[in-house]
């Protein structure tokens, strides 16, 4: 039987293809086995459908995983902001703070760029002011996107 670490390389694979059909084979697989409430696994499976276009499922996978990581967060949040859901992408910045997990970078440039896409300034200033204080301001990629 596939491990975590098969499961996650094919699902990988399925994203970067754009592999929707084999990945749903593969997330019915990881049910089976008994690791889709894995953090690790989870991720990937958010990842992979996001990646794939299908933004619900990414979801309904996000939801239901009882412990989510960094990854976890960025992987939802950045694929709401690159489809122009932007206010989708803030709540769940939002939400991600209140559990506790701290932004990295890859979150606060598509924090930033949902900002962007829906005019909102405010958050935006807000989210600057938390660049700062985590000392990212200097980081080339964030200094170009404020």
């Amino acid at each position: 039987n596939p491990d975590e670490v098969t499961f996650i390389s094919v699902l990988r694979a399925c994203a970067h293809l754009a592999a929707l059909e084999q990945g749903k084979q593969i997330h019915a697989h990881i049910i089976q086995s008994g690791f889709e409430l894995d953090v690790f696994i989870g991720s990937s499976l958010v990842d992979m459908y996001a990646k794939c276009g299908s933004l619900e499922e990414a979801r309904k996978v996000f939801d239901k995983l009882p412990n989510r990581n960094v990854i976890t967060w960025g992987a939802m949040i950045a694929r709401y902001a690159l489809r122009g859901q932007g206010l989708a992408a803030l709540e769940l910045f939002v939400k991600m703070q209140h559990e506790g997990v701290e932004p990295d970078r890859v979150i606060f440039l598509s924090t930033l760029k949902a900002c962007s896409s829906i005019g909102a300034i405010e958050q935006g200033r807000l989210i600057h002011d938390q660049i700062i204080q985590s000392g990212l301001e200097s980081d080339v990629a964030v200094g170009n996107t404020l």
